[in-house]
């Protein structure tokens, strides 16, 4: 059986007639199909031709009830000068065909730039499928981000300035740690205060050639790795991480962020109704006990078909200001000197 797909076609006007390819997947030798063919050289941009000056925003969406939040942050992105696109990749195959086409006809117009916004349905909802490295991708950075995390464009500008200097490392906002349990002798995902070792797909930017080297490459250990990814509907980052850190032996850089608006942390109290609840609720991955637990393990099988740790620790934050960071007494207050 082969891939195939059907085509669902919205009249929005007399003038304006929306077709959206519906891909339909039904067994694990089709999804190797789809890989194999996004991976032949064949396929694939010529290195020479990528933009350097902008990036690619990889957008993952999965739940209806996020859609309204989704089309504000694509909007905002595609809004940034270093964006030359946004792709929202959905990952719910279970979503009608109405529903997709009417979505990637308002994400159509709704860019507030130069940057077009597109939809690209997902034939099943493996996380993998995130990291596709799409013959679409015609920049050499790319931004994987959520699409439940909002932030300022000056941040991704910022963070955009510090990839270009460090562009074979993982550059991100949201970060955690591995670490050893010695008593149960085993890997356990955290978070340490003073270091770092995971850049967070919240948001995620890396150079296009990683998409390649997780998809593509790593040949029979990297097969078993991303199948684990989809027994395990977790870890995509993670092993991201384990294939930078193993291609460069450093760790990530995280960058601090002007405004990061994080709507699917599940600390997030319920001040603004049910509306909040549904966005923090419907993630992959929102119950925080389980989650931890899920993670650590990964990072233990990672380990194991690695057959050494590759993943190393971050000290510090890439800042785009520096202030004065002395205090001074002003009225009845010590307050920052610059205030």
């Amino acid at each position: 059986m082969g891939v195939y797909a059907v085509a669902i076609c919205l009249f929005f006007s007399l003038s304006v007639v929306l077709c959206l390819r519906i891909p339909n997947l039904s067994s694990d030798i089709e999804k190797d199909t789809i890989l194999l063919s996004v991976c032949h050289p064949g396929n694939q941009p010529n290195p020479r031709t990528l933009r350097s000056d902008q990036l690619t925003v990889l957008i993952n969406g999965y739940s209806e009830s996020r859609i309204p939040l989704l089309q504000s942050i694509a909007a905002s992105y595609s809004a940034s000068p270093v964006v030359s696109s946004v792709l929202v990749l959905w990952g719910n195959p279970s979503t009608s065909p109405l529903t997709l086409s009417q979505l990637a006809y308002n994400l159509s117009v709704s860019s507030w730039g130069n940057a077009a916004i597109s939809l690209v349905p997902q034939p099943s909802s493996s996380l993998n499928a995130r990291f596709l490295p799409r013959s679409s991708i015609g920049t050499r950075a790319v931004l994987v981000c959520d699409d439940d995390v909002e932030v300022d464009l000056k941040t991704v500008e910022f963070a955009f300035r510090m990839w270009k200097g460090n562009p074979d490392r993982l550059i991100g906002i949201f970060v955690r740690s591995h670490d050893i349990d010695m008593t149960r002798k085993e890997w356990i995902y955290t978070v340490h205060p003073n270091k770092y070792s995971i850049v967070l797909t919240k948001f995620m930017m890396m150079k296009r050639e990683y998409l390649f080297k997780y998809s593509c490459g790593g040949g029979s250990p990297m097969h078993e790795m991303r199948k684990m990814v989809d027994e395990m509907r977790n870890c995509e980052d993670i092993l991201m991480n384990f294939v930078v850190a193993e291609e460069t032996n450093t760790g990530p850089l995280m960058v601090g962020a002007e405004r990061a608006r994080d709507w699917g942390d599940p600390r997030n109290e319920d001040s603004d109704g049910d509306g909040l609840r549904l966005v923090r609720d419907v993630g992959l991955s929102s119950r925080k006990a389980e989650h931890r637990k899920r993670r650590g393990k990964c990072i233990t099988e990672f380990h194991r078909v690695f057959g050494r740790m590759p993943l190393r620790y971050s000290y510090g934050k890439l800042v785009s200001s520096v202030g004065e960071q002395g205090l001074c007494k002003k009225g009845s207050n010590l307050v920052l000197c610059d205030n």
